[in-house]
């Protein structure tokens, strides 16, 4: 091949590539005053953090709010560029479905208008227990009012309203993410044509005494000091022990095994990864999205729901598994809803729908292409 034809191929080759990347994204923040939480309390400012891709249409109905995780942010897409990373990120980071949501993916940017809202209570960005208290002009500390998964998803409508969203495509999100679509379904059934609920489950999981399990194994740390650590250096060696057991239950040392195969090696690597997560993320933060699972259950509000449902699983995960769907779809079935289930057969656990994405994009695309033609 001539070198000029060869240069020619190589660019349109390199341009064709970049029109299927995202544009660097950028966090930002959305505010609001004296927003009332279920419990009554008025927080006088609510802050979230939150990106977009793609464009919303001029009736505000191509939108998709993607839901995150328990312990993760709302960065879901794209690589960020020098500026405009999310709080705990730095350039050059990847969304975590990222295989997922951009131009011509399963979530084809090209199409829809992608949401990704940091929670209430998370400490990415949004109001937090780090927060400053205006009574008191300090961190609320483990003052923080206690939330709801229903007070988290009200503040995502009133992000939503802000940006000029009328209606949505779909509420999409694993894990927690995944509780706040089962949330989101019930408490405005009619506000979106359909919820993809990933590695998660439509009611709390974990015990009635989860919470102070983890408050108990927070106070292993010296510096924990009832939840008031901000002004004693955090409690960083204990959230490090914490999310190195965390990452294991993901499935990261399936991951990490053809990499790091000697076990002391993969040992120090997974120590190596859990660090920069624990040494930004708040602890209390934790105690606050935990407790707000207390009381979460769905299942009483099936009937309500009138969105499609498509319900997804890891074959491996060890906090959701398989042997829960069942039960699941056979109460949105007999509430009448219109629900598909999948099984992702990946080896990564409960990372599987980000890290495997590709192993159940098909999937997604066809059922955010039939949520398509509903608009």
């Amino acid at each position: 091949m001539h070198p000029l034809a060869f240069a020619a191929t190589a660019m349109m080759a390199m341009l064709a590539s970049n029109a299927l990347a995202l544009q660097p994204p950028r966090s930002e923040l959305f505010t609001v005053h004296n927003f009332a939480l279920e419990s009554g309390f008025i927080l006088p400012e609510l802050t979230l953090a939150f990106e977009t891709y793609g464009t919303l249409g001029a009736d505000g109905r191509n939108a998709v709010l993607v839901t995150h995780g328990y312990t993760s942010s709302h960065h879901i897409a794209g690589r960020y560029g020098a500026s405009g990373a999310a709080k705990g990120h730095k350039a050059g980071d990847v969304g975590s479905w990222d295989k997922l949501i951009g131009p011509g993916k399963a979530i084809d940017t090209d199409k829809v208008f992608v949401i990704a809202s940091n929670m209430l209570g998370s400490s990415y960005g949004s109001t937090y227990p780090g927060t400053l208290n205006p009574a008191t002009n300090k961190p609320y500390g483990p003052d923080f009012p206690r939330i709801t998964v229903g007070d988290i998803v009200r503040a995502q409508k009133k992000l939503l309203d802000y940006l000029g969203v009328k209606h949505l495509v779909a509420v999409a999100g694993p894990s927690y993410g995944g509780y706040q679509a089962f949330q989101w379904s019930v408490t405005y059934p009619n506000f979106m044509h359909g919820i993809v609920a990933v590695v998660s489950a439509p009611k709390n999981t974990r015990g009635s005494d989860a919470t102070q399990k983890l408050i108990d194994q927070l106070a292993e740390d010296a510096n924990w000091n009832g939840g008031w650590y901000y002004e004693n250096g955090g409690v960083a060696g204990i959230l490090t022990k914490m999310r190195v057991a965390t990452l294991k239950v993901y499935g990261v040392e399936a991951r990490l095994a053809a990499e790091f195969p000697d076990p002391t090696t993969r040992e120090a690597e997974i120590v190596k990864i859990a660090d920069p997560w624990a040494q930004t993320f708040d602890a209390n933060s934790l105690v606050v999205l935990r407790r707000a699972l207390e009381r979460f259950d769905t299942t009483p509000q099936f009937k309500n729901i009138s969105a499609k449902v498509l319900y997804v699983i890891s074959r491996t995960d060890k906090l959701f598994p398989p042997s829960i769907a069942p039960e699941v779809m056979q109460a949105l079935k007999a509430a009448g809803v219109d629900a598909q289930y999948y099984e992702i057969d990946s080896e990564l656990g409960h990372s599987a729908s980000g890290l495997d994405g590709e192993k159940w994009a098909p999937v997604l695309k066809d059922f955010m292409a039939g949520l398509m033609h509903q608009s």
